[in-house]
C-alpha cells in the first residue's frame, strides 16, 4: 500500500501581506489551515487563490467578517480581513490534487450607490 502526502507551498509575494505557514505536508482526508493578514489601514477584503499546473482558481473571499467560498471550492473562510487581523482558509477532505501553491491578497472593497 502506498502512503501519500500532499505538499502545500503558500505565497504572498508582498510584505504588507503575512500568509502563514509557508508551507506543510498532510495526508489526504485531513485538512489544512493557512492564515493570512495584512498591514494595510483601508483594505477589507482578503483573497484566496489555488494555483497549479500554471492555472490559477478562485476560491473564494472574506469581505470585513464573512466570508464568501465559491461552491464547489471545498473550503472554510474565516476571520476577519481588516488591518491585522487574521483571516484563515480551510481546505478540507485534502486530496493529492490539493497539492498546490496557496495565497492571498488584501484589496479594499467598495460599493457605489446611486
Amino acid at each position: 500500500m502506498f502512503k501519500y502526502y500532499l505538499f502545500l507551498v503558500f505565497s504572498t509575494g508582498l510584505s504588507l501581506i503575512h500568509q502563514t505557514p509557508a508551507d506543510m505536508f498532510k495526508q489526504p482526508g485531513g485538512e489544512a489551515k493557512i492564515s493570512c493578514f495584512h498591514t494595510i489601514p483601508s483594505y477589507n477584503r482578503i483573497l484566496w487563490y489555488k494555483q497549479t499546473n500554471g492555472e490559477l482558481q478562485f476560491l473564494g473571499y472574506m469581505n470585513i467578517n464573512t466570508g464568501y467560498p465559491e461552491n464547489g471550492a471545498g473550503v472554510k473562510i474565516e476571520g476577519n480581513a481588516k488591518k491585522d487581523q487574521n483571516c484563515t482558509l480551510t481546505i478540507e477532505g485534502l486530496k493529492l490534487n490539493s497539492s498546490a501553491v496557496y495565497f492571498c491578497a488584501a484589496s479594499l472593497h467598495s460599493a457605489t450607490y446611486h
